[in-house]
Parts: structure tokens; C-alpha cells; sequence
């Protein structure tokens, strides 16, 4: 078939959870820059949960507000996975004229599968985490995420193409589901790197409390179970008293994690001195001006199937200490844009063996940067030139674009 008569790709929709400005995790942020990537190649809808109503030029943003009947009569544990089942059904039986739809984590994953049967189009996932990987989630979902564990699976086994951001993640999929090999595509997470850039002042700091004369190590994330941030507050007696400790953690998963990250930092603090913990959302800007001034970045993460947030790190020169755990070392390079911790997780599970001895491993590192402050330099000048090197989001949309249009041909019958 001569490529005049193959079908024309004008038009994809993106249903995910989170789109700006409700966006809490790397899901979000990779949403966020893929549709704006996107929006200069074809026309993009995004479909989210929220009550946002956008049109700028050929990116147009629909929220999907929740429905009150989801939180009536039932077990308050269960209404996270409810609801994304109810909202999905909404978000898909809605008029469609996209020719392909890619969903982002499995809170959407079954408007997916439905929107593909009601309006004749593939449906492609991106796989940013896994739910067997992550049996935590009880504590927060209750029996409801068995919901949830059965919502993604039925998706990805039914899915025309995955995405997988990192080889580890691929891995998984293959390991977990039924899924054939030649259906997973790794198509990495990425930087806007003229965003994520060395901002210069100090006026953040001051707002915090955090002293520009002195070095901080700097933590960014939600107070999870999968993030490893309890590891990290346990390991900061055995971090060298000089450095400040900034943690920006909010969002606890559970009141149960809430309370033990409480607890945890108010032991530390009265141990040692600058120890500084923001527990509210914070902007994009103050987060870039924190990576930019800090020694040295920690993600102490037991699970992480690829790690943006090591990403936004490197990309404002900064040094990472990480987990060498899921997709962190395609980002991390040890030696070279940082070191790599070995959690010592237990065999299948996502419990270090020695906890101890993870969080003092995790300060050994911490402590031979900030001991080393021309290492720390060097790391994330290495860095930065990795993010814009490997990792821009034009890059990642054109290859992603290619996808969709194989599979808009193959629907067709082309190939």
C-alpha cells in the first residue's frame, strides 16, 4: 500500500488521573510534558480527573469530576479504586473521534478497554508502576485493591501495545502477565531541560528556613511505603551533622505512615539540628531553586519503575545519592552522575532485609558527597548533560507518535 493510502494519524487522546494543576507524582509530570510534546505534532485530548476545561491551540484538557455516589455506603478504604472504575466508564462511553487512545496508571487503564470496544480504536498503556508490586497499597486501599490489581491486569492483557519505562519494568510485565513480548515497548520517561535548569537565588531557602551558608541534602516526594522515605529519616543520625536535611514529603498514603513519619523526624530533630521538613505542595519553581542549591539529592526508593525525579535532580546539576532498585540505574549512572545504594530487598518483596543497614548505606553514600564537594560538581555537571543527552521530551513524543501510527496501520490491516 503506497503511503497515500495508508490511514491518516490526526488525533490521540490521553486519559490519565493526574493532569495541572492536580498533578502528585512522576505519572502526572510525564502526562503533562508528553501531551504538550505531542500538541506540536497532532491534535491531543487530554481526559483527566478534575474539573479542569482547557483549549490552547491542538491541545484541548476535559477534567472528570468525581461521583458523590462512589463515597456513599460503602468502606471509605474503597473509594479510590471505586471511584477510577466509575470515572474510566465516563471518561470512555464519551463521544471519541481520536484514532488512538494511551492511558497512563491503572486508575485509567478500563476507560482504555472500554473506549477502544465503543469507538473501534487500539488503546495503548504506559506502564508507570505495577499494583503486584506493589502490596502495600492494602494498607491504603484496603480489599479494594484487589480491584485494582484486577482493573490493570485485565488492561494490560488486552492492551494493543504497552509501554514500559525502563528495561526492568518491561521485565516485569513479561514476568507477571500474559502478554506477548513484541507488545512491549520501552519508551523512556523524560526532562524539559530549558524548565529543569540551575536557577540562581536563594530566596526559597529563606522562606523555608533552610541556611544558604551551609549544604543540604535534599528530599522530594510522597510519604509512601514505595518512596523508602522512612529509610531516609532513619538514616539521618548517621549523617554527617554538618548537612541540612530538607525533606518536601506530604501526601501520606495512609494516617498509619503519616504518624510514623511523624515520629521519625521529630526523634531526628531532636537529635541534630537543621532538620527541615515542608509538608506542604510546593511550586515547580521553588522545587527547581531547591535541586539547584542543594549538595546533593537523595531518592531512598524501594520501588521505582523508572525514577523522574532523579531526572529533575540531574537535569538542575545536582548529585543523586539513589536505590539501585527498578529503573534508576538507566538514569543514575554510578560514578558518573551519582552512586547507587543496594537496598538488600528481601527476594520478592520490595522489604529490605537489614533496614539498619540500608539507611546507614544510604548515609555512607550521603556522607562521602558531602565530604567531597568538587565530587558533588562533577556528578552534576555529568548530570545535566545526561538529561539533555538522552532523555528530551520531543525525542520521546516523535517515538512515541511512531507507535500509535503502527498500530492505527495495523487496525486497518496495512501490516
Amino acid at each position: 500500500m503506497s503511503d497515500s493510502s495508508k490511514p491518516t494519524l490526526t488525533k490521540v487522546a490521553l486519559f490519565s488521573k493526574e493532569y495541572p494543576p492536580n498533578v502528585y507524582g512522576g505519572a502526572g509530570v510525564h502526562v503533562e510534558y508528553l501531551s504538550l510534546a505531542l500538541a506540536k505534532l497532532v491534535q491531543v485530548e487530554v481526559r483527566c480527573f478534575g474539573d479542569q476545561a482547557v483549549e490552547e491551540g491542538a491541545l484541548a484538557v476535559r477534567g472528570y469530576k468525581q461521583w458523590e455516589e462512589t463515597k456513599v455506603g460503602s468502606d471509605p478504604r474503597f473509594t479510590g479504586a471505586i471511584d477510577a472504575f466509575a470515572r474510566s466508564l465516563v471518561m470512555a462511553k464519551d463521544r471519541l473521534d481520536a484514532q488512538v487512545v494511551h492511558c497512563h496508571t491503572w486508575y485509567t487503564d478500563m476507560a482504555g478497554v472500554i473506549a477502544s470496544q465503543l469507538w473501534g480504536v487500539p488503546y495503548v498503556l504506559t506502564i508507570h508502576s505495577l499494583e503486584p508490586l506493589r502490596p502495600w497499597k492494602v494498607e491504603q486501599l484496603g480489599n479494594a485493591y484487589h480491584l485494582s490489581a484486577w482493573m490493570e491486569r485485565i488492561a494490560i492483557e488486552q492492551a494493543d501495545a504497552l509501554i514500559a519505562v525502563s528495561r526492568e519494568t518491561k521485565e516485569d510485565v513479561l514476568r507477571l502477565f500474559n502478554v506477548k513480548p513484541e507488545r512491549v515497548h520501552i519508551i523512556h520517561n523524560g526532562i524539559d531541560p530549558e524548565e529543569y535548569r540551575p536557577a540562581p537565588g536563594t530566596d526559597v531557602l529563606a522562606k523555608y528556613g533552610i541556611d544558604p551558608d551551609r549544604p543540604f541534602l535534599l528530599f522530594v516526594g510522597r510519604i509512601t511505603r514505595q518512596k523508602g522515605i522512612i529509610h531516609l529519616v532513619n538514616a539521618i543520625p548517621h549523617i554527617d551533622p554538618a548537612l541540612q536535611i530538607v525533606l518536601c514529603a506530604g501526601a501520606p498514603d495512609t494516617p498509619e505512615i503519616g504518624r510514623e513519619m511523624e515520629e521519625g523526624v521529630a526523634k531526628v530533630a531532636a537529635q541534630r539540628p537543621g532538620v527541615i521538613w515542608i509538608q506542604e505542595m510546593i511550586s515547580r519553581p521553588e522545587v527547581i531553586q531547591l535541586y539547584t542549591n542543594a549538595a546533593m539529592f537523595c531518592c531512598p526508593s524501594v520501588y521505582e519503575p523508572f525514577g523522574i525525579i532523579n531526572l529533575e535532580a540531574m537535569a538542575c546539576e545536582t548529585a543523586v545519592v539513589a536505590s539501585a532498585v527498578g529503573g534508576i540505574p538507566e538514569v543514575v549512572v554510578p560514578n558518573e552522575t551519582g552512586l547507587l545504594v543496594d537496598p538488600g530487598l528481601k527476594p520478592g518483596t520490595f522489604e529490605p532485609a537489614d533496614p539498619a543497614a540500608f539507611s546507614v548505606g544510604l548515609a555512607d553514600a550521603i556522607n562521602q558527597l558531602a565530604h567531597d564537594p568538587d565530587l558533588c560538581a562533577r556528578f552534576g555537571k555529568a548530570g545535566r548533560e545526561r538529561a539533555i543527552a538522552h532523555f528530551s521530551w520531543d525525542a520521546i513524543a516523535q517515538t512515541t507518535l511512531a507507535l500509535y501510527r503502527s498500530l492505527v496501520e495495523q487496525r486497518a490491516g496495512i501490516r
